[in-house]
């Protein structure tokens, strides 16, 4: 995307009803889900210098329209977890998540991340989901059957950026 109207930009307090709005929006997840969404949300942007959750935005003409957020895994060296990635179901197939998705790259880059981990539900609702990391250089990795929840299974995507 090289619309001049199009940013990413760290995500702030203000943004948390509309990032949480689409993030419901896009049906994909459980109560309990969205209630984790919301604590990721919030915590990132306490500014609590403990906090390691580093989440940003993609704005298109000044509308809040992605979310993107990853941070260290604890206990290694180098790797860091995608925990969200969600666009407003009104905005995609803009390549909104894939500019999300290697701005991340590049801030994993910059703080000398190695290895990125996502996490996925198996399930056919989530088959465009898997695609998307695949199609951009993650690949699976594990599957764990009945993760989330019988017939539910959890799909571990990597992505080296060495």
């Amino acid at each position: 995307m090289t619309d001049p109207a199009f940013v990413i930009r760290p995500a702030r307090p203000s943004d948390e009803s509309s990032v949480l709005g689409f993030v419901e929006r896009t049906g994909f997840f459980r109560i309990g889900e969205l209630a984790v969404a919301r604590e990721v949300f919030c915590e990132a942007v306490s500014g609590k210098p403990e906090c390691t959750y580093q989440s940003y935005v993609a704005e298109l003409e000044n509308r809040v329209v992605g979310w993107v957020c990853f941070g260290p895994t604890p206990c290694t060296v180098g790797t860091f977890d995608m925990y969200w990635i969600a666009v407003d179901p009104l905005f995609q197939r803009r390549r909104i998540g894939r500019k999300l998705s290697e701005f991340a790259e590049e801030k994993i880059r910059g703080q000398d991340g190695r290895l990125i981990i996502v996490e996925t539900s198996g399930t056919p609702r989530y088959d465009a989901t898997r695609a998307f990391y695949e199609q951009n250089g993650y690949l699976l990795a594990a599957e764990v059957p009945d993760f989330y929840a019988p017939g539910d299974s959890k799909c571990i995507y990597l992505k080296p950026l060495v």
